[in-house]
């Protein structure tokens, strides 16, 4: 299968490539390297032997995008490309709907005029809101707390409306992605400072950073920190090659949760990367941050039953798997 990936030079998109390419699919990759470089590319083309496509190109030009669609022809799009910071999100609303929005409604142009039917979106469990029960299922109402989830329901809501007669859309509400492919090549590497738990963490482990803040620690949660599913980053993207393997038997508009169906909390967090590094991790308390919720965790029936899709990593298997990639870049630990 010929495979676009947009934002595939970031995070989630580097190893979805990746996974794409050892199973024989044909990548090509458009990013305009906003929050990401080139280097993840050049590292898996090393690793795996193989050609990836790459144009520095953003989504919402429609000519770039529409020539890479005519040089390219793509079976299907896996679409991971948008701004992605709840915190930053709050302060810039419009930044977070021109880019997220408007740039997927003009993918979707693209996609028409080239007749490419089949899109994997990226979603998120932003889209829930403050939990009413946990696990959070999929028929859970749809109430985001912040623009970045509004953003991902406005997108979901065009797939639903776009995935007609022959038309596949699939949006996968992602938990909490952390980790690294096991060969440690690829790994989490935003740039500047991490809007996330596990890579700031990472930072101050290595002295990049002093301390950690911790965002409140008065929620309902076992010890009062914030609560969360994280999910392998790797078990992520074996979920979008099993929602690309569905699209030749469904049509329409599918959501599925991607999670493990377990919580994890900030201390616990904190303390699995004490049992593999031997120093402290220095934090501080501090107030909550507009958007957060106190538990976000997935109920992960629906694509168990429907596209037998299961998790394979935990927590620690995670962590491990991202000191490696840290080790691997000669990233110094105490």
């Amino acid at each position: 299968m010929k495979v676009l990936l947009t934002g595939g030079a970031g995070y989630i998109g580097s190893h979805a490539c990746l996974e794409l390419l050892k199973a024989q699919h044909e990548v090509c990759i458009v990013d305009n390297l906003s929050n990401s470089t080139i280097e993840p590319i050049n590292r898996i083309q090393e690793f795996i032997k193989s050609k990836i496509f790459f144009t520095k190109c953003d989504i919402s030009d429609f000519n770039s995008l529409n020539s890479v669609f005519e040089s390219f022809s793509p079976d299907s799009v896996i679409h991971f490309a948008g701004l992605k910071s709840v915190s930053e999100s709050v302060k810039e609303p419009i930044k977070y709907y021109e880019n997220n929005v408007l740039g997927t409604l003009n993918l979707l142009k693209v996609m028409d005029k080239n007749d490419c039917k089949k899109i994997i979106f990226s979603s998120s469990a932003t889209v829930y809101g403050n939990p009413l029960y946990l696990p959070i299922d999929e028929d859970h109402e749809l109430k985001p707390l912040n623009p970045y989830g509004n953003s991902k329901l406005m997108i979901e809501n065009i797939l639903r409306d776009w995935a007609t007669d022959q038309k596949y859309a699939c949006a996968l509400r992602y938990f909490n992605p952390i980790g690294a492919d096991s060969s440690g090549i690829i790994g989490e590497n935003p740039h500047g400072i991490p809007s996330n738990l596990v890579p700031y963490i990472l930072n101050v482990i290595n002295e990049e950073y002093e301390k950690l803040y911790i965002f409140g620690n008065d929620y309902d949660t076992r010890d009062g920190s914030g609560e969360r599913d994280y999910i392998h980053v790797t078990d992520l993207v074996l979920a979008h090659m099993a929602a690309l393997e569905a699209s030749s038997n469904l049509a329409q508009f599918h959501v599925f949760n991607v999670g493990t169906g377990k919580g994890t909390t900030v201390f616990e967090i904190i303390d699995s990367f004490k049992s593999f590094v031997s120093k402290d991790i220095n934090y501080e308390l501090s107030s909550r941050r507009p958007g957060d919720v106190a538990s976000s965790v997935a109920c992960v029936k629906k694509i168990n039953d429907q596209l037998s899709w299961n998790s394979k990593f935990n927590i620690e298997c995670a962590i491990k798997s991202l000191l490696n990639w840290k080790f691997k870049n000669k990233k110094r630990f105490v």
